[in-house]
C-alpha cells in the first residue's frame, strides 16, 4: 500500500497546513499537536503515519522535518482535559499548533473526523496521517514531542514507567496506580483514574 503524498494537498492554495495530534489516550499527560508546512511540496524521505515508524525512525525524521518545514507545537494540558474533555482539548491543542506557525496557512488540513472551532479555511480528513505527507509528518513531530515530555516527566514522577509506556494503560502502569495512586499529571476525568478517592472526594 502506497504511503502518504502531496496528493490531496496538491487540491488546496499554498502555504497548507497538516495538523495532527498525539495523546488522547493516555491516563496522565497532555495532550500534544503539531502544525507542519512544506511551503515547496518537498519533504524528506520515509515520512508515514508516526504509528508505523520506529521510535529510531521517528526521532530521525522528527529533525530532518523540523530542518525542512515550518513547524508549530501546541499542547493542552492535563487540568484542560479534564475540565473540557479529551475531544476539545486536542482541538485546542491544534488551534494552538497552528497559531505558532510562523507564517499563516491559506488552507489546514486536519486529521480525523472534525476541526477545530476556528475560523480558518479547513478540511478533515480521515485517515489524514496515511495519506497526506504534511499530516504524517505532523503526526511525527506531536508524537515525538509528547513522548520526550513524557519522559521529563517519568524523572519527575517515578514508578509508572512514562518512560516506557507514555501514560498508556498499560499493565505496569495500572499496576503502579494500584501501589503509589495517582499523580497531579493523572488525568482524573479517565474512568480509570476518577475511581481513585483521592479524586472522586474533590
Amino acid at each position: 500500500m502506497a504511503g502518504p503524498s502531496f496528493k490531496l494537498e496538491k487540491t488546496h492554495p499554498m502555504p497548507l497546513a497538516g495538523v495532527d495530534e498525539a495523546g488522547r489516550g493516555p491516563l496522565a499527560g497532555p495532550v500534544v499537536a503539531a502544525a507542519v508546512i512544506f511551503e515547496t511540496r518537498r519533504a524528506p524521505k520515509g515520512i508515514d503515519d508516526s504509528k508505523k515508524l520506529s521510535a529510531q525512525t521517528r526521532a530521525d525524521l522528527c529533525h530532518r522535518i523540523r530542518d525542512s518545514a515550518h513547524v508549530g507545537v501546541g499542547i493542552a494540558t492535563v487540568e484542560e482535559i479534564d475540565e473540557i474533555n479529551i475531544l476539545w482539548a486536542s482541538m485546542l491543542a491544534m488551534e494552538r499548533a497552528v497559531a505558532a506557525l510562523a507564517i499563516e496557512p491559506a488552507m489546514v488540513l486536519v486529521d480525523g473526523n472534525r476541526c477545530p472551532r476556528w475560523t480558518r479555511p479547513s478540511q478533515w480528513v480521515i485517515g489524514g496521517d496515511a495519506l497526506c505527507l504534511s499530516i504524517a509528518a505532523a503526526s511525527i513531530i506531536a508524537k515525538e514531542e509528547r513522548d520526550r515530555m513524557m519522559a521529563d516527566y517519568d524523572a519527575h514522577h517515578p514508578g509508572y514507567g512514562w518512560a516506557q509506556n507514555k501514560g498508556y494503560g498499560t499493565a505496569a502502569h495500572l499496576d503502579a496506580l494500584s501501589r503509589l495512586g495517582p499523580s497531579p499529571l493523572h488525568r482524573r476525568s479517565f474512568a480509570p483514574i476518577a475511581q481513585y478517592s483521592l479524586f472522586s472526594a474533590a
